[in-house]
């Protein structure tokens, strides 16, 4: 059953931004959109590239490797139907400057 796990602090996600985590043995990607925090799978499905230092282009982030790009608020990919080639998505909360993800 999933859990939320404390991964860092907001100061370590400046808007714009992704980095990745550890939380529940996966590598999370966690991104901050104008000031919201969203949690995907950190591994790109396609080749395995490190989603968390893709290009954030709004709520779209894409893959550094193969240019896939997701949005990261419903793992929806780019220029697919939804559902069709998404990730998941993972529950973010916010507890005075500590993240957590749900995983």
């Amino acid at each position: 059953m999933p859990e939320f796990h404390k991964i860092g602090s907001v100061d370590q996600v400046p808007e714009g931004a992704g980095r990745e985590f550890q939380a529940g043995g996966k590598k999370v990607a966690v991104f901050n959109v104008k000031g919201a925090f969203h949690a995907i799978p950190g591994i790109c499905p396609h080749r395995g590239g490190p989603l968390a230092e893709g290009i954030l282009d709004g709520c779209e982030v894409t893959c550094p490797w193969h240019a896939w790009t997701f949005d990261v608020t419903n793992g929806n990919r780019h220029g697919f139907p939804a559902g069709m080639g998404s990730i998941s998505t993972y529950r973010v909360r916010v507890e005075g400057n500590e993240i957590w993800v749900e995983c």
